[in-house]
Order: C-alpha cells, then sequence, then structure tokens
C-alpha cells in the first residue's frame, strides 16, 4: 500500500456567496486566526498516505503563498481555470499523474474533514479498486420548488428522500478514469462534481461507491456557516445556520 497518493485542492474560485470582509475570496477568509484553505490542506495531511497536496489557483492569486506557508507535502500552482472542472482538469495536466495513481479531489470550503472519514474514504476504494465519495444520506423532507408568486415561491412537490444522498468531497479516483471522464464531459452542465463526471462516463457497473461522511465536513458556503465553524474550533457545537 505504498503507492502514491495525491490530493488536488481546487481554489480558483471567489465564493461570491460567502461574502467578503476585506475583498479576499472566501477560501482564505480566518477561521480562527488561519486562512480556511490552510485547515482544508491541514486536514488532508491528517493522513500519512497522501504523498502530496497539490492547490490549484487562479493565475496572479496574491494570498496563497501566505497561506500555506510551511505545511509540508504542500504545492501550489497557478492553473486554475473559471469552472471547477477546468481547475481540476488543468490541476491533473499540471501534475502529470500515471493513470494508475490514486487522486483525491476536495473542496477547499470544507475545512472540517475529520481524519476517520477521510480515512474511510481512502480504505474503501483502495480495498474495492473503486472510485467513491464522501457522502450522507439524505434526513430531512424534500420539496421541490414551483414557480415564484407575489407571496413567495411555492411547493411543487414533494420529492422521495429515500435513496438520496448530499455528496461532499474528497472524491477519490484513479487519475486516469476522472481526466477522461473530465475530457470526455467537458461543458456538459450536468457535471456539478467529479463523481458525477466519472458515472456519465464510466460503464455503470463502475460507478463511485458512496462512503459515509461527517456533518463536520459541511461545505462553508453562507456567512452563517462560517460562524457555525468559528463556534466548532471555540468549542461550541452548534448546528449549520443555527
Amino acid at each position: 500500500m505504498n503507492e502514491p497518493l495525491i490530493a488536488l485542492v481546487p481554489a480558483a474560485g471567489v465564493g461570491a456567496r460567502a461574502g467578503s470582509r476585506d475583498g479576499r475570496p472566501k477560501q482564505y477568509r480566518d477561521l480562527g486566526g488561519e486562512p480556511m484553505l490552510r485547515h482544508t490542506v491541514r486536514a488532508l495531511l491528517a493522513d500519512p498516505r497522501i504523498t502530496q497536496v497539490r492547490v490549484a489557483v487562479a493565475p496572479g492569486d496574491a494570498w496563497v503563498a501566505g497561506a500555506l506557508a510551511g505545511l509540508p507535502r504542500t504545492v501550489w500552482r497557478p492553473c486554475g481555470g473559471p469552472t471547477r472542472a477546468e481547475t481540476v482538469r488543468a490541476a491533473l495536466m499540471d501534475a502529470d499523474l500515471a493513470d494508475a495513481t490514486w487522486t483525491l479531489v476536495h473542496d477547499a470550503a470544507r475545512p472540517g474533514l475529520p481524519a476517520d472519514a477521510l480515512g474511510r474514504l481512502i480504505d474503501t476504494c483502495r480495498s474495492r479498486d473503486r472510485s467513491g465519495l464522501l457522502a450522507l444520506p439524505v434526513a430531512d423532507t424534500v420539496k421541490q420548488a414551483g414557480d415564484a408568486r407575489d407571496d413567495g415561491v411555492r411547493v411543487a412537490r414533494t420529492l422521495q428522500r429515500e435513496g438520496l444522498w448530499l455528496a461532499q468531497t474528497p472524491q477519490m479516483f484513479r487519475a486516469g478514469e476522472l481526466r477522461a471522464a473530465l475530457d470526455a464531459c467537458a461543458g456538459d452542465p450536468r457535471v456539478t462534481d467529479e463523481a458525477s463526471a466519472v458515472e456519465l462516463a464510466c460503464d455503470p457497473g463502475r460507478a463511485p461507491l458512496l462512503v459515509r461522511g461527517a456533518r463536520a465536513n459541511d461545505k462553508l458556503t453562507w456567512p452563517e456557516d462560517f460562524d457555525w465553524f468559528e463556534d466548532r474550533l471555540a468549542g461550541r457545537r452548534t448546528p449549520p445556520g443555527g
């Protein structure tokens, strides 16, 4: 089990929904005195099986060097593109990985990745020689929105939640499989994460495995999500947005 394992962190976006207090993209917003991106990379480095973490940022990024200074097994590359899929494709090309290399892709905005969830994903994918992703079963009732009216958005229908999972990251693939899937699905609006590209491009019998994730690994998207993570760092355990 000494084969290389490379983690890619696409971090070229601006995160407009999170809001910005000082003009920096959200991945550099301070959480507990450190940029969110540093927390995220350190969560990946917690597993010694990860050979290297490669962070893909936008050309001209002025914050990444300071945010990642001193972290071991970490490099950053200014190869980010205008979309997530293009950034991941560029990062794969930049890394020049052999097709068989196991590759993790992790959101910069998931700084709370627990070590046990990360280890569970790596163990599952390696032992079964299958791609996979962390995810959580949907627990809440799911409503589909209808038309917006003067009195608000109305419910169109209630969806059956059985069998529905909320995708998280990391998502883990052989580098060649992920490259081929992203190439085959370039520009396809159905590709919202790496797993969806692989689902569309691969034989259905080789679809990625769902591996149970963790609430602590929720994505920080809205301003209140950052407050939740700050509370978590300070030992005040409140649910996201609560």
